[in-house]
């Protein structure tokens, strides 16, 4: 997601939009299926200390909208939302001291609703302008929206005018509000008054190509090898336990979300948390699969913890802590040797981070590709509309055995069956990126075929 900033005559002052109404009406959720909104809430978490000792504790202290005349459940559904995101912009610990520098941190969380849906935090973590000591706040986002790129530039705009005053903070997030999600490659546009400066006229931009918009994938090549990223995406394909370690917030929430990305078509049902409070490290005793994030500082409680079968990713000094011993055992390995290829090559010559995004995740796609596109065919339909898909015959369609072997065990995996489900519920399958990779690999093996045909 691009923005791009026009600023507009110091003339074009709205006057009293600045100030910031006591209470906003809101008498229903936001409708997010279809884009409509960009976001649920801009809310600020601060420190605030605790009545006994030195602790403290970090408190809403700033919501945008907030809500009126809520249904019951709703109204519940706030609550435990509201309650539980301080716990996550600081998961830190409650051990703060005031700080006269501090680097700021974006970072993201994500929250699973009962019904299986997640709402995204978007994070922005500074020291407040002023002199002398304080504590850091964050600016928090809410949103149903996966796009971090677009997000970390709404909290970059959300930055500058808290550096002025929350009341110009207002009327930019109310404009953000009322305007509509754009489509891939459409741009919004919103006017915003800043005191002193005029009208600005900021440009949202979405990618044409919209399946990558929400991950970075530079911090993973940063931190990690090719081969080391390989054996993470394998055992995320098999649906294994896996943390990262890491000192930065930043560093944990763009690896998690990027090592999450590969995966695609496919998405992680499981368990899966970017940056683990404290308060919940118990999570990486869990017997069901996990992909987390923990902060370094509590590397020792994760190695003292009773766990099995996981892999332990120190992204600091890019080294496996912990391991099954057979991942490099698990894709087949001349797919394997495909991908460790296409990666190295043209990797110096990247510049953007749309061609970082492309490069590494191109390889994952086309793996997939070649070992379970075949699958609308293998789809057989009812007189319903219903599909019925024939797991054996697809299996036996691949004419290598490596292949072959893979691909047994992951149609048993929750990624696959999910998918499947998908995929059974309509027979005109949506025309999306990976169809279009699966159709190009198509076309290449009816062109080499017709090319052996002549030179025979």
């Amino acid at each position: 997601m691009g923005v791009s900033v026009r600023r507009g005559s110091h003339q074009d002052n709205p006057g009293e939009s600045i100030k910031e109404p006591e209470r906003t009406q809101d008498h229903s959720l936001p409708v997010f299926a279809g884009g409509q909104h960009f976001f649920e809430y801009l809310l600020v978490v601060s420190l605030k200390k605790k009545r006994s000792g030195d602790d403290y504790e970090p408190t809403i202290t700033y919501q945008f909208p907030k809500r009126e005349n809520l249904l019951r459940g709703q109204q519940e559904e706030e609550e435990r939302l509201l309650k539980a995101i301080p716990l996550f912009c600081f998961p830190d610990g409650n051990e703060w001291a005031s700080l006269t520098e501090y680097p700021r941190e974006t970072f993201s969380f994500v929250l699973t609703n009962v019904d299986g849906s997640r709402k995204i935090g978007y994070c922005r973590r500074l020291l407040p302008a002023g002199p002398g000591p304080r504590l850091p706040k964050v600016y928090c986002i809410i949103s149903c929206i996966g796009s971090f790129g677009l997000f970390s530039k709404i909290l970059d705009e959300v930055e500058k005018r808290h550096q002025i005053s929350m009341a110009v903070i207002y009327p930019f997030m109310q404009g953000l509000r009322e305007a509509a999600f754009p489509a891939p490659g459409k741009t919004v546009t919103l006017k915003s008054f800043i005191p002193d400066s005029g009208t600005e006229f900021i440009s949202l931009t979405r990618p044409l190509d919209s399946h990558l918009e929400h991950v970075d994938f530079s911090s993973l090549l940063h931190c990690l090898h090719f081969e080391q990223i390989i054996q993470i995406f394998a055992s995320a394909v098999l649906e294994r336990k896996i943390i990262f370690l890491a000192d930065g917030l930043s560093t944990l929430s763009q690896c998690i979300h990027a090592a999450a990305a590969l995966l695609y078509p496919f998405s992680w049902a499981h368990t899966y948390i970017p940056v683990v409070p404290e308060s919940l490290l118990a999570t990486v005793c869990c017997p069901t699969p996990f992909m987390v994030g923990v902060q370094m500082r509590f590397r020792q409680e994760v190695m003292d913890s009773p766990m099995e079968e996981v892999l332990l990713v120190d992204l600091c000094k890019g080294t496996f802590l912990l391991s099954v011993g057979d991942e490099k055992d698990i894709l087949p390995p001349k797919l394997q040797d495909d991908i460790l290829s296409s990666l190295g090559q043209g990797i110096n010559e990247l510049k953007t981070a749309e061609q970082i995004n492309e490069h590494v995740s191109g390889p994952f796609v086309k793996f997939f590709v070649k070992t379970v596109g075949h699958y609308a065919s293998y789809i057989k339909w009812e007189a319903n509309g219903q599909g019925r898909f024939q797991e054996r015959s697809f299996c036996k369609a691949l004419t290598s055995k490596t292949n072959r072997r893979f691909v047994k065990k992951f149609v048993k995996t929750q990624l696959f069956s999910l998918f499947i489900q998908e995929a059974e519920k309509s027979k005109n399958s949506p025309a999306g990126y990976f169809q279009q990779k699966i159709l190009e690999y198509e076309e290449q093996k009816k062109q080499k075929k017709s090319k052996e045909k002549t030179v025979r």
